[in-house]
């Protein structure tokens, strides 16, 4: 299964969601973010590739479908719910990202 997580700067959530799953038999993950600045801007290709895009909040997947309402056709986009208050693996937003992705996709990471 291939996911995408999205959050805006690519700096903090989405990379250390990325970084969770490096070493998972079963998954292969990316990340990017939504902002200008953004460290890896999410393009047409990212989702092209993605099988699964996780968004850490709602206002992500809204900018994904604005600006790409076409290549999000058919794949499934999650909110996992997670502020941005977290520094990269910070073991609380580990957590958060353990139990937001399993109880959405069954998946251990």
């Amino acid at each position: 299964m291939k996911l995408l997580f999205i959050c805006s700067q690519n700096r903090w959530r989405s990379l250390t969601a990325e970084g969770m799953l490096e070493q998972h038999p079963n998954c292969q993950a990316r990340s990017a973010g939504t902002e200008p600045g953004a460290r890896v801007r999410v393009t047409a290709g990212h989702l092209g590739w993605a099988d699964v895009v996780l968004v850490m909040e709602r206002r992500h997947a809204d900018i994904l479908r604005q600006k790409f309402g076409p290549e999000l056709a058919g794949k499934r986009v999650i909110n996992l719910r997670i502020a941005d208050k977290f520094q990269f693996m910070d073991p609380l937003l580990v957590d958060l990202l353990r139990e937001r992705v399993r109880e959405h996709l069954a998946v251990e990471v």
